[in-house]
């Protein structure tokens, strides 16, 4: 049977606000161990910034540190139900080639499912990707 995404995402994802800086957002990953935060522009989701955003869109691009994160987020929103099977959230990440997911649940945004999540969900319990996922972060 299909995993459900509810069963493998990461809760309570953690947020920054559109005018926060790079800085800060680096520093909240960081603390919260994570390499995505939300991006919150008043009452609304803007996206998504990845640790990855903040060099190749920010620092590389020329933006300083003190530079609001909004700019460098990733506005794309794709998002996958909590109750959706795993191969759903592969579909969605392959068509719209994405490695996160924010996962939603009744209109709310209760989690995020990353590409590391699918592989350590599978069955194939010696992947190399599943084996990564898998590992303890190494901080």
């Amino acid at each position: 049977m299909d995993k459900k995404i509810r069963d493998i995402m990461t809760p309570d994802p953690v947020g920054v606000y559109y005018d926060q800086t790079l800085a800060e957002t680096a520093r909240v990953m960081r603390d919260a161990g994570v390499g995505a935060v939300l991006v919150v522009n008043g009452d609304s989701l803007s996206g998504v910034v990845t640790d990855r955003d903040l060099v190749v869109r920010g620092l590389a691009e020329g933006a300083g540190p003190d530079s609001p994160v909004g700019p460098v987020c990733s506005a794309k929103l794709v998002g996958v139900d909590a109750d959706a099977g795993v191969a759903e959230a592969q579909r969605l990440m392959g068509e719209n080639a994405v490695r996160r997911l924010p996962v939603i649940d009744d209109g709310q945004i209760v989690g995020i499912v990353s590409i590391g999540d699918l592989a350590a969900s599978g069955t194939e319990d010696h992947s190399p990707l599943a084996e990564v996922s898998k590992a303890e972060p190494n901080t």
